[in-house]
């Protein structure tokens, strides 16, 4: 961007709160930093490629109101992209409950504690979302 365009998008996601006290904002090294491998790590190439999958169907959107696709046909597209959002979000939740939350139960304690808060957090903005 040139600086004499003006910004017109967000600093962050439409209908975030980038201030929410349950934001975690992601690093380099991850949103907790360098924890080693996180749970959806052994899937990554599968969910890479789903990604590029769903932003595919973005970008098919996006071109849907390009050419004044009738409303009823985008929002059932923006619906399949909404759904395979939350399939994606539904499988990285699974994977972090049996990585990230079992290795927290074999240590116990408060590692075990804030485990189950951080995903009950997660569930929480899933269920709002």
């Amino acid at each position: 961007m040139t600086t004499t365009q003006a910004r017109t998008e967000p600093d962050h996601a439409p209908g975030t709160d980038p201030h929410a006290a349950d934001a975690v904002a992601p690093t380099a090294a991850g949103p907790r930093g360098g924890h080693g491998p996180h749970g959806y790590s052994a899937q990554k190439d599968a969910h890479l490629k789903r990604l590029r999958r769903i932003e595919g169907q973005i970008r098919g959107l996006q071109r849907m109101v390009d050419e004044d696709v009738y409303c009823i046909d985008v929002l059932t597209q923006v619906s399949a992209s909404t759904k395979a959002l939350q399939s994606f979000a539904l499988s990285l939740l699974e994977e972090h409950l049996r990585h990230c939350v079992a290795a927290a139960a074999e240590q116990g304690g408060t590692e075990l504690d804030a485990k189950v808060a951080e995903a009950t957090a997660a569930i929480a903005r899933l269920l709002r979302s």
